[in-house]
């Protein structure tokens, strides 16, 4: 982290500490604060069918003890106003006031994952905890944040719980935030946008991965964990990061799978977020980032694994810059923060945003996000085994990809409504022809 981050970190968790001083004022007048530009989208399109949830969780060495897990919940959750919160609904836009209610309940896990989180139950809060054997879950509904924010969020829960559980950790500290966790809550994207941008998006219909569908309640889980070093290897060999080399092979088995080397007038399109805080030097931990669309346009018959590398590898260097990732999210905030936009009734600002979300989601086949490399303080990492995260579905995206990595082992995740696994299949043996031994876990849906 560079040292203007770190001062801005520390400088957040002072304010933090001294939050008894006007603890009663607060109490008296709840606060409230305004959803991230990104995060207006969210509570206008979620739904049973389309929670707009996601999964980040850490595996223990060890059983978790769900008390323990309540009480280190109860201890974190009060230092961080970004989760702190429940969701209201006003007449120009939704917002959030601060949520006076106990924690929310942890429970160990007995259903599918990524359920929709509503808004009036859960003790009003928009995320939820809960455990299974030796892992700990925290789902997230992304109206509060992105992936970032939850990994923030997640690794100080985790060390509160280690310390509760093994007292030789707390011996070493008590129960303050780490100095290298923000809690920044800026909106970034109104401080970083240009006025005069246009948009920038792309709007026409991707091909669409079809098939037979898995229960309404079901969702299947897939995931692959190779070891890092030798995942450098292979993307050396091809010129490729290691973001771009799982990204085009992901292209690649659903080319190989869905299409079987046939021409499509629809071009596979692949939605891949990127986070922003890099580019703008943010710290912030609400939603920050932006789509950009690894393509392939399959235009040929029978391309080779290379071919599709290739434009894939192109597509997403021609994207990630500076100035284009600013022209991305700078056409929504201009939008947004338009005078007579605002002064549109929410009821019809809906009507406008499931319009254009519709659009844009089904421009994309499927999503393949990266939400980077976990790193604990050097005290807990024995404790904790692997990080992985998910997604849940969304509108015409049946299938989704996530990357996340822990220490020497990298874990890729397929979440998934489909009742057949023939592109995580095809990506894993690729994968495997390329030199790499991947161990495979799932949640039971796919024997």
């Amino acid at each position: 982290m560079s040292k203007t981050r770190d001062q801005e970190c520390k400088k957040q968790n002072k304010i933090a500490k001294e939050v008894p001083r006007w603890r009663k004022r607060r109490d008296r007048i709840p606060r409230w604060d305004k959803l991230d530009n990104t995060a207006h989208l969210f509570p206008v399109i979620a739904g049973e069918s389309m929670t707009n949830t996601y999964r980040i969780a850490a595996e223990l060495t060890e059983e978790v003890d769900g008390a323990k897990l309540q009480e280190a919940l109860d201890i974190v959750l009060p230092k961080f106003d970004l989760f702190n919160v429940r969701m209201r609904t006003g007449f120009f836009w939704y917002y959030f006031e601060e949520n006076g209610n106990k924690a929310p309940e942890v429970k160990e896990e007995q259903a599918y994952p990524c359920r929709y989180i509503l808004p009036n139950k859960n003790q009003s809060y928009l995320f939820r905890v809960s455990y299974y054997k030796k892992r700990i879950n925290l789902e997230v509904f992304h109206v509060l944040t992105d992936g970032m924010g939850g990994i923030n969020f997640l690794k100080e829960l985790t060390y509160q719980y280690l310390r509760l559980v093994h007292l030789e950790l707390r011996e070493k500290g008590g129960d303050e935030l780490s100095t290298d966790t923000s809690l920044n809550r800026e909106d970034s994207f109104v401080r970083n946008y240009r006025k005069s941008a246009k948009r920038g998006y792309r709007s026409e219909r991707a091909y669409e991965i079809s098939g037979e569908r898995l229960n309404p309640e079901e969702l299947g889980v897939i995931h692959g964990f190779v070891d890092i070093s030798a995942l450098k290897k292979v993307c050396r060999r091809y010129g490729l990061s290691i973001n771009e080399y799982l990204v085009a092979t992901y292209v690649w088995s659903i080319y190989k799978e869905c299409l079987r080397g046939m021409t499509n007038e629809r071009a596979i399109r692949a939605a891949v977020p990127v986070n922003l805080r890099p580019f703008f030097d943010s710290v912030t931990t609400k939603n920050f980032f932006v789509m950009v669309s690894a393509e392939l346009v399959p235009d040929e018959e029978n391309m080779t694994y290379e071919t599709v590398v290739k434009r894939v590898k192109e597509s997403l260097r021609a994207q990630i810059s500076k100035e284009h990732l600013e022209k991305l999210f700078s056409y929504n905030v201009a939008n947004q923060q338009n005078i007579f936009a605002r002064a549109v009734p929410l009821f019809l600002k809906k009507i406008a945003i499931r319009f254009v979300y519709t659009r844009s989601a089904l421009a994309n086949t499927t999503t393949i996000t990266n939400v980077g490399n976990v790193k604990l303080l050097p005290e807990y990492e024995p404790y904790v085994n692997m990080f992985h995260a998910f997604l849940a579905m969304s509108k015409g995206q049946l299938l989704k990809a996530t990357i996340c990595s822990y220490r020497d082992t990298l874990a890729i995740t397929f979440s998934s409504m489909l009742a057949e696994a023939h592109v995580q299949r095809a990506f894993f043996r690729q994968l495997a022809a390329d030199g790499l031994e991947v161990t495979i876990e799932s949640n039971g849906v796919y024997i």
